[in-house]
């Protein structure tokens, strides 16, 4: 018949296009648990994993994956100066954000890097592989599975992340003040300010109040003042940016997100 194909007896059907993945995360228990949830679909397979962003950027150089999942939080470069290093190498490659929190500026700063995906860690194991088949078929898709008030926060203007008294709060931050001198200069309890540095952490996709400054200084959300006590030695010439070295940060405590590790 005109236009039927015809198959020799015994000869066997092309192995379908499988897409390659690579797994970025530095907890081996959940490398693991997304290896097994992947490689029991059939149209899958895992090429590589990884444990921080210069193993991850050399793996995705090797093995040319069609996606990446990325934990937002791994040693090494941060999660937007890994994506752009991963784009630079293979524009190819789709990467799908992993994390514990969603903050709105947090969000844009990847998506303007180029990420393909954003899921948190609490997504169901069907929405993790249909997020994967979702951008792995199409490259203009974008899949995001983020809470109503990132999606507001994220084309509003960037100083609208955080509220006039989260600012302040986190200014006062930056200039090393304890959570109880915080209170006493802003007329609050200790406990609110706490509860107001956690808002202020989930916002920015932060771990830490280093963190937080650091990106809120990024983001000009807050004016860090830099103190030169002398002549700069010649290897910290380049480094007159807004983040904050560890000579400035010194004084600030690293307290941590809650529910971050």
């Amino acid at each position: 018949m005109s236009g039927s194909t015809f198959r020799s007896p015994g000869t066997p059907m092309p192995e379908p296009a499988r897409t390659g993945i690579l797994i970025v995360d530095d907890h081996a228990l959940v490398r693991d648990g997304v290896r097994e949830i992947l490689e029991t679909q059939e149209d899958m397979v895992v090429v590589g994993e990884a444990s921080g962003s210069h193993s991850a950027v050399a793996l995705v150089a090797e093995t040319r994956p069609q996606v990446v999942l990325l934990d937002v939080s791994i040693p090494g470069d941060d999660a937007v100066t890994t994506v752009g290093r991963i784009r630079a190498l293979s524009p190819g490659t789709a990467v799908v954000i992993l994390s514990m929190f969603e903050g709105p500026y947090l969000l844009r700063s990847l998506l303007d890097a180029g990420i393909r995906g954003y899921l948190l860690k609490s997504a169901t194991r069907q929405e993790l592989v249909a997020a994967i088949r979702s951008v792995a078929a199409d490259e203009a898709r974008t899949v995001l599975s983020v809470s109503q008030e990132s999606l507001l926060h994220l084309h509003g203007p960037t100083e609208d992340v955080l509220t006039p008294l989260e600012r302040e709060i986190l200014q006062l931050t930056a200039e090393a003040l304890s959570n109880a001198q915080i209170a006493a200069r802003l007329s609050l309890t200790e406990a609110a300010v706490k509860r107001h540095l956690g808002k202020i952490f989930g916002k920015l996709g932060a771990v830490s109040r280093i963190d937080a400054v650091n990106k809120a200084a990024a983001a000009s959300l807050i004016t860090v003042a830099t103190v030169h006590p002398g002549p700069a030695p010649p290897e910290a010439g380049g480094r007159r940016g807004r983040r904050l070295d560890q000579q400035r940060t010194s004084g600030i405590r690293g307290e941590r997100a809650p529910g971050t590790r």
